[in-house]
């Protein structure tokens, strides 16, 4: 990743902000067993400011992709977060767990050893595509005001709802049995989805419709909408060096592009709606002459309506 500030690698004192801390992204390779607060207050300490939030979390199990923002570009975060996802992973038939992955206890197991290929893949079928879907109950969901995964702890009895989600892909690549435990079946698979989609409800539900139980042993996140893992750094590596993608980068990447003129970039500046060319649907990123974003602008009735700001 390439950044047109120069951050050098001093870090800053926890609590103490870095004078200018640059706005931007970055894009974090997470590793296992690390929640997606915990990579966040290590990039605040980095940053040298407390202005750094990420675009969806990752279970702590969960490794790769994560987006984070800094100092202007938390603004960008919530746009973000509704882009498409990509991931690798591991579900395992013929053992059902009370996390629906493998940080949970087994609590039913039923041989997957006469699972077809065929079976499977009519079951992957069933959940490609537009889906309704019960998220894990351990899950950060809230219920009436009260994290799903606290309820459980507390032994509450409760449903989620289904929601709606996307499943634009969902491929077996390799499918095996461990040879220390005979009974199940591993298929490594590969999903594209929309955001909200929860891989480990995928897993589960898959081993329900085959009748044996699944879980999810392992997760990789590769993608989150334009942004891949080759483009991700480890949290070694921005120790080293810490960098952020430039909001300009990260925005251009992202979203469709609108060029300005002087004049309307002073008109939107001063939070006027222009007249628009026809925008591509959802946030377009709007840039000055000068190449500076200043905004996310959504069409409305032939106008740019302003739906975020950054020129300031």
């Amino acid at each position: 990743m390439t950044s047109g500030h120069d951050t050098g690698s001093a870090r800053p004192q926890a609590g103490r902000a870095r004078k200018g801390s640059p706005s931007g992204l970055v894009i974090v390779d997470k590793p296992g067993g690390l929640t997606s607060h915990g990579v966040v207050s290590r990039m605040r300490r980095l940053a040298g400011t407390r202005r750094v939030g990420h675009a969806g979390t990752l279970d702590p199990m969960a490794t790769g992709v994560l987006v984070l923002g800094v100092e202007k570009a938390t603004r960008l975060l919530g746009h973000l977060a509704l882009t498409e996802k990509e991931y690798v992973a591991t579900i395992r038939l013929g053992q059902s767990t009370v996390t629906d992955d493998a940080e949970g206890e087994v609590i039913a197991e039923a041989p997957a050893t006469g699972v077809t290929r065929e079976a499977v893949d009519s079951g992957i079928a069933a959940l490609t595509g537009p889906i309704q879907q019960v998220p894990s109950k351990v899950s950060a969901i809230k219920v009436n005001g009260v994290r799903s995964y606290t309820r459980v702890r507390e032994g509450e009895d409760f449903d989620l709802p289904a929601r709606p989600v996307t499943v634009s892909s969902f491929t077996v690549q390799d499918l095996r049995t461990p040879g220390d435990q005979p009974d199940v079946l591993d298929l490594d698979v590969t999903v594209v989805c929309s955001s909200g989609t929860y891989i480990r409800a995928l897993a589960r539900d898959l081993g329900a419709g085959l009748g044996v139980g699944g879980h999810l042993t392992a997760l990789r996140r590769t993608r989150v909408g334009p942004y891949r893992l080759d483009g991700a750094r480890t949290l070694e590596q921005l120790e080293e060096t810490f960098e952020v993608l430039p909001i300009e980068q990260a925005a251009a990447a992202a979203f469709p592009r609108w060029d300005v003129d002087a004049d309307q970039a002073r008109l939107l500046g001063h939070g006027v709606r222009i007249e628009a060319p026809v925008l591509a649907a959802g946030p377009n990123a709007v840039f000055g002459p000068d190449g500076r974003f200043l905004a996310l602008v959504e069409e409305s009735k032939g106008q740019a309506k302003i739906v975020a700001g950054f020129g300031q």
